[in-house]
């Protein structure tokens, strides 16, 4: 397997840039994502008129759009697809609540559907937010601290997910212009406004990371390129590189990007443990990776994947079962994949509305045929995939 394939543009990177330049009133952004949630993003922004805003499936536009539309005093009903309706969003709402924001639930109490019905903004004392939820509720209010009267203040308690998702933030805030500080435990934001900034957007390393297991599983000697990753990169996701060296890939670093290498199997780990709290959308990757070239991996830092697109914890341990893998649960929060009797034979995947089911399993292709149910759901974040595999020298139908 050798070649170069073309990795979408960070649905992260974009999603908070398209916000910030709303929020800034201008400036030009280059190489947004093709992902459907960023699509999604950029339609819901240009029409302010809309009565009724649908963030679809898309958590990031959820978040991010909750905060933005009550800061910007929209009256507004705020809703999305009936998963998106099962996932919790009272930390959020409480916390604009407290800034000012009247928000209504139209159903549930602490789930949308939401009814924002304007902005009525006080100073307020610094504001304790949960980090053991999403980090995307934590960045949502940062992005707007900005237009908060004197400015945001944050105490962020428990455990923290995700945190590089938070630094990210802090960094393309700076960059429009804003005060930002971000630590351990706490986030203050001045009021110094945003100003109108261009930005080019990294490719996403999230989507990297399915290319990085197919190296793996690979013949002997494969190796790809991967433009447009950015060894300074502000994505969390970036640790892939780091990962996948116990599961054999070498990154190497070149002019406009990466180069993945095989590693001999020799160099391979026997057993290792992974920590996924700061990057728990690489889980089902490695998992799937780890069946298949036979590492042991403990795996913790997995608490967020309950509450993601689907529960990502039950999905991975039906469909790795089909695999002849397991995904273990060994106590302490610690859950052990492992695959006694690993083969394909023309297993057949189902993707439960995840993107992110779908690409971590198409690499066991592999090692034999299999099926992929419904697998359109990678339009939600990288909606070329399939071509590239195709491109790639895979025979798709």
């Amino acid at each position: 397997m050798r070649g170069t394939a073309t990795l979408p543009a960070s649905k992260s990177e974009s999603n908070r840039v398209l916000i910030l330049q709303a929020l800034a009133g201008g400036g030009t952004l280059e190489n947004l994502s093709d992902a459907n949630d960023t699509q999604l993003m950029r339609r819901l922004l240009a029409h302010p008129e809309a009565s009724v805003v649908d963030a679809e499936d898309a958590g990031t536009v959820m978040r991010f759009l909750t905060a933005y539309l009550a800061v910007t005093g929209r009256q507004v009903t705020l809703t999305g697809t009936a998963r998106m309706c099962e996932r919790p969003i009272g930390v959020l709402v409480d916390a604009l609540r407290q800034l000012g924001a009247v928000i209504d639930y139209v159903d549930r109490q602490g789930y949308p559907p939401l009814r924002l019905r304007g902005w009525e903004p006080t100073e307020s004392a610094p504001l304790q937010v949960r980090g053991d939820i999403s980090s995307q509720f934590i960045s949502a209010l940062m992005m707007i601290g900005p237009l908060v009267p004197g400015g945001l203040q944050l105490q962020l308690t428990g455990h923290v997910g995700s945190r590089p998702y938070i630094q990210m933030t802090a960094e393309l805030m700076r960059h429009f212009g804003a005060d930002v500080e971000a630590g351990e435990r706490t986030v203050r934001v001045g009021t110094r406004p945003y100003q109108p900034a261009d930005y080019h957007v990294e490719s996403d390393w999230s989507a990297a990371s399915y290319w990085y297991s197919m190296v793996a599983l690979a013949p002997s000697g494969s190796q790809v390129r991967l433009p447009g990753l950015r060894r300074q990169s502000l994505q969390g996701d970036q640790v892939v590189r780091h990962l996948m060296e116990s599961l054999g890939v070498r990154t190497e670093f070149v002019a406009d990007g990466v180069e993945l290498h095989q590693l001999a199997p020799e160099e391979r780990s026997s057993r290792v443990a992974m920590n996924f709290t700061d990057c728990p959308d690489l889980a089902q990757t490695i998992a799937v990776a780890a069946a298949a070239t036979g590492v042991v991996v403990d795996m913790t830092g997995l608490e967020s994947l309950r509450i993601k697109e689907t529960d990502r914890i039950a999905a991975l341990q039906t469909e790795l079962a089909k695999v002849g893998a397991t995904l273990t649960d060994i106590g302490d929060a610690v859950f052990q994949v492992k695959a006694a009797d690993f083969r394909v034979a023309d297993a057949r995947i189902a993707t439960y509305h995840d993107h992110r089911m779908a690409m971590a399993f198409a690499p066991l292709a592999l090692r034999g045929p299999l099926t992929i149910d419904r697998p359109a759901v990678v339009r939600k974040s990288y909606p070329f995939f399939w071509e590239e595999l195709r491109q790639a020298g895979f025979t798709l139908e």
